[in-house]
């Protein structure tokens, strides 16, 4: 979840079209397209395989103090807590989720290349500082071991709100915040008619994507039945803000319908002066209409439309970029191929077109099917006469085509393509991370949960 490291922009949006034209704002000319990656994973002690807390020399501020004083991060406050940290030349941030899962929120970047770099830094520069101090860092989709009550809780203002909040929509938002995390790249559009397209591809294609990285088998030390059961939580989460925006395949869907739903999901909170107020379950038009309780007169500024965004969640976000929500957390050669999927689908408008042909007759019907049956088949879904694992194969046979016609290459002379490896060894194999660690818990792990963290660590 983003945390702010700007001023504040408290310029009053006066009315719908004040909603409307922000979002709009974000297109640009496909020269101007950039790639932003975020990735979460989680914190661990290296000796005794607990989970990081806030506070003491071996907790989270330690690992935000020691990164911004051997790399250079400018510290990014609430209060008196350090909560994040901020790269001053690129504007890449580290930020902490609820249960001190660490993010890395990439700066707009050129190529797949850049966007590597920056994991791989970013990736190296946690990974000395964590084992100065004993820390390591997993990546999953879920927490494997650790039990809610053994999960800590990071002292960020919101999150006590929308902690609050979770337990009235759904059952499982608290596993959401807490023990889950993902990988997802956000992207750039040209015009109205291209968001649109692009995100109806995204919608439509993003239950594949979450059967690919699949990578969430196990709660507590035990199995769950799940492949997914990141993405089975936010089945279960809280219906006003999640799911797959079946009003985007209506005819005349744009920027006005895109925040015209925005404006009605209910709020959380709002950011006066640092203080977050909890407004949980309240209307955002109220607030437009300057009638809001407690906050009557008035009108919300670009920052609290911008925050508002922040907290819906469907499987496909639009801000003043698109954001692709569907994937597990992952090992580092997942943590560049996730971008290059999408890079691949979406920045060339051949591959566009291709992706679209694909999906265009899908019905709401199927496209919810999907997203209803993937986190426990994944790959195995059936869908019409075929598989997941048949339609997966297409879909990244569409990206490796878009990637060859971007032709961006490196100074080894070598296109962005070889991203896709990490991802045709699980579609040539046709067995998802998953089904590869649930082998390994039955087989050489012996049952033994532990194990993961050697295993599967950074």
């Amino acid at each position: 979840m983003s945390t702010k490291t700007g001023a504040a922009d408290t310029r009053p949006m006066e009315s719908f079209n004040d909603l409307v034209a922000y979002i709009e704002a974000g297109c640009k000319p496909p020269e101007n397209w950039r790639i932003g990656t975020e990735h979460e994973k989680f914190g661990f002690h290296t000796d005794t395989l607990t989970p990081i807390p806030y506070e003491t020399d071996r907790g989270v501020r330690a690992m935000l103090e020691g990164l911004g004083a051997k790399f250079g991060w400018t510290p990014v406050m609430e209060k008196e807590h350090i909560i994040g940290l901020r790269d001053p030349v690129t504007g890449a941030t580290v930020s902490l989720e609820p249960g001190g899962q660490f993010e890395l929120s990439g700066a707009p970047l050129d190529t797949l290349h850049e966007t590597c770099d920056e994991v791989n830094t970013h990736l190296s520069q946690v990974r000395e500082v964590g084992e100065e101090i004993g820390i390591g860092f997993l990546g999953l989709g879920f927490s494997p071991k650790w039990t809610m009550d053994q999960t800590p809780m990071m002292p960020k203002g919101r999150y006590r709100i929308m902690r609050e909040y979770m337990q009235k929509k759904g059952n499982l938002g608290r596993e959401m915040m807490f023990r889950s995390c993902t990988v997802q790249v956000n992207l750039d559009f040209a015009s109205e008619a291209d968001m649109v397209k692009k995100v109806r591809v995204s919608l439509a294609l993003q239950p594949i994507i979450t059967a690919i990285f699949a990578n969430s088998p196990f709660t507590e030390g035990k199995p769950n039945g799940f492949q997914s059961f990141r993405s089975e939580i936010w089945r279960d989460t809280d219906p006003d803000r999640t799911g797959m925006l079946p009003f985007v395949f209506d005819d005349g869907f744009g920027f006005e319908a895109y925040a015209d739903y925005a404006a009605d999901v209910p709020m959380y909170f709002l950011d006066r002066n640092g203080v977050y107020n909890d407004v949980s379950g309240k209307s955002f038009r109220d607030l437009m209409a300057g009638k809001l309780e407690g906050f009557e007169g008035e009108k919300p500024t670009v920052d609290d439309w911008v925050d508002h965004l922040t907290t819906i969640f469907p499987e496909v976000r639009l801000k003043q970029f698109i954001e692709m929500r569907g994937a597990d957390g992952g090992p580092w050669r997942r943590l560049c191929a996730l971008p290059a999927v999408w890079v691949g689908l979406l920045y060339d408008q051949s591959a566009l077109d291709a992706a679209w042909d694909l999906v265009k007759d899908w019905t709401e019907e199927e496209r919810q099917a999907l997203r209803d049956e993937v986190p426990v088949t994944a790959l195995a879904t059936k869908f019409r006469s075929t598989t997941l694992l048949e339609i997966a194969r297409q879909v990244i046979a569409i990206s490796r085509s878009g990637l060859k016609a971007r032709n961006r290459l490196d100074r080894f002379g070598d296109t962005e393509m070889h991203f896709l490896n990490a991802i045709e060894t699980i579609l040539d194999e046709g067995r998802t991370p998953s089904e590869a660690l649930l082998e390994l818990y039955e087989g050489e792990w012996g049952g033994d949960i532990d194990r993961i963290f050697t295993d599967c660590a950074y």
